[in-house]
Formats: structure tokens, sequence, C-alpha cells
């Protein structure tokens, strides 16, 4: 098996979709709340793709950048950096007025018992973000969890299943995605939401949380017996190939991998990778959080990166030691309790 920095470097190069596409979006991209899980790698991505492409295009990221490493090694990789608390308002209107937006910032973990802060990123955040770039592209990320529990044998939500949010955080969620679709009427803002269900990569995610399952011996809970999930920087690729894609009124876009996937099945590949027999409690409730997104691979294609590869990629990435992001998905939550 490769070592892992070769591992990394190989499963991150920009694809000649996005090559192509990146040429074609006019102007820079702005990433607001580049800080968390999938920013840094969605910066890098797109440096690296202008690159490739040939042409200059300013990458900023902005964030609190609490970890100064952080923030360095955006720099180090080519991303401009802007320290904003965006709920400050004097320094969102500072920010750099772009052609492009792709807006990362939000409030999951800690929803419970600080449910105002919550509101305050997912629903209210939004109406000043969407006014101060009312002259934008925005790309507005949101979850899968706005949408209701469906049968695992009905295909996933679509676009067209009308919301039916769990709890406050997802109710926040489904807040952000309203206000957003509120400012692309008013201000004629072309408007893609993309709602996400779930991005996996080798430090974190679905899969990375039953490996560890099944290599700890832990039980797996099959409640929740099916997941959708895709390639970090295929979701990467999308974002960013989604700004030639923005509408008004907002185009809602559900982004998730083709297959609904058994938990059961995909323990049982980790089981044969790690030579451990997966220990499974409860029985399926036969509904889980499920998106169709056959309306996104019509438009960008397949994923590049299977779900085999995955499975081999994230079982190697644990039996070398590599770093995980220490932060679970909940996946398994059906109460809304975050």
């Amino acid at each position: 098996m490769k070592d892992l920095k070769t591992l990394e470097q190989e499963m991150l190069v920009p694809s000649e979709a996005l090559i192509r596409d990146i040429a074609k979006i006019e102007g820079d991209i702005l990433l607001l709340g580049i800080g968390g899980k999938m920013g840094p790698s969605m910066g890098k991505l797109a440096v690296q793709a202008c690159k490739a492409a040939g042409i200059e295009k300013r990458i900023i990221g902005a964030s609190r950048f609490s970890d100064q490493k952080a923030k360095k090694a955006l720099e180090e990789d080519g991303i401009e950096t802007i320290v904003c608390d965006l709920l400050d308002d004097e320094k969102l209107q500072s920010l750099p007025d772009v052609k492009n937006v792709i807006y990362l910032a939000g409030n999951k973990f800690g929803t419970t018992g600080n449910e105002g802060f919550t509101w305050a990123m997912n629903a209210y955040l939004p109406g000043r973000v969407a006014e101060k770039f009312k002259n934008s592209n925005i790309v507005v990320f949101s979850s899968g969890n706005v949408l209701p529990f469906v049968p695992v044998t009905s295909g996933g939500a679509s676009e067209e299943t009308a919301p039916d949010p769990i709890g406050e955080y997802a109710q926040s969620c489904l807040g952000r995605e309203r206000v957003f679709e509120y400012f692309a009427k008013k201000n004629q803002t072309k408007t893609l939401i993309y709602r996400l269900n779930y991005a996996v990569d080798f430090r974190y995610g679905v899969l990375m949380e039953i490996a560890k399952s099944v290599m700890s011996g832990n039980p797996i809970d099959l409640r929740t017996s099916n997941v959708n999930v895709i390639w970090q920087n295929d979701a990467n690729e999308i974002a960013l190939r989604s700004l030639l894609h923005c509408e008004s009124p907002a185009k809602i876009l559900n982004v998730t991998g083709p297959e609904i996937l058994s938990i059961q099945w995909v323990a049982e590949r980790f089981g044969e990778l790690f030579d451990k027999a997966p220990q499974f409690i409860h029985e399926p409730t036969g509904t889980a959080l499920l998106n169709n997104a056959s309306e996104c691979h019509r438009i960008f294609g397949y994923p590049k990166v299977s779900i085999r590869e995955i499975i081999d990629i994230t079982a190697a990435w644990i039996l070398q030691g590599g770093e995980e992001f220490g932060k679970s998905t909940h996946f398994q939550e059906r109460g809304g309790k975050f």
C-alpha cells in the first residue's frame, strides 16, 4: 500500500471536467467559512484547477481562524485568507465583492443547549450574506437533514420532496435555504442550494466511523440501516462546478453518491479487510435520511471515486495510523439531537 502522503495527493487532483469548468467561471471565488471540514481541501482544489487550466483567479477564504496553523497552511497552498467573524456585520461588509461565493458557514454539533447561536449562524447570517453578495453567484451548502426519513426502498428523497426537518438543527438548515431563496427572488441573485448527504474522507465521515467500530469491536446500530455517501473531493468538485449552474429562483440540488448503501454490507467489507467480524445490534426500521441525486449525476456525471475504492482507502488510512478529524457525523441520529 502506498504511503499516506502519496495516497492523499493522488486522490485530490482536479478532474479534467473541473479544469474545463474553472476556466469558464468568470471572476474570483470566495469561500465563506473555509475553516471547516471541507473548506481547506476545496480551496486547495480550486487553486490546483486554476493552475492546471492556466488561468489566474483569486481563491479567497474567510473564517474566524482560531487555529493559526490552519490559516498558514491555506496560505501555503495559494489561498488568500481573511480573518472574519461573519456574525460581525462590519467585518462581513468589509469583505471584497467577488463574482462567486461558496457559503460553507453554519453550526451543527453542539446545537442542543446552544440553539440561539445555531439559528443565528444558519438562518440569520444567510440574510446578511445574501444582501452583501446580491450581485454574485452563490452556492449555499445545506443538508439532507431538511428532508424526511423515507423508506429505504424508495430510491431516496428527490429535490421535489417536501422538506420535513426533525429537530432544531435541521429546522435551522431549512431556514437557511428559505432565506437564500427569498433573496434570490428579491435581488435576482443566481443561487444554488447544495444539499449534501454525506461527504466522506480519509479523516472523517460515515465510513470512517463504521470502520473504527469494526476495528474496535464496538456494536453497530442497524436501526438506521442505509446511507448515502460521496467522496469529499468529488463533492468539492461539484460545489465548484455548481457556480456555473446557479439560478434565480434558486436551484435546489441533492449531492451524494449513486448508491443507497447497506451499513451492514459496508461493515462486512471492512471486516474482511481487518479480518474481524463486525458486531451488530437492533433491527432495521426500514427508513433513513436518503437523497436521490440523479439530477446532480445528470449535470455532472457520476462521482470519480467508487464506494469500493473509498472502503479500501479508508481501511488503508486506518491501518497506517492516519490522522482523524475526530468529529462524529451522528448519521444514526433519528431524533434530530446534535
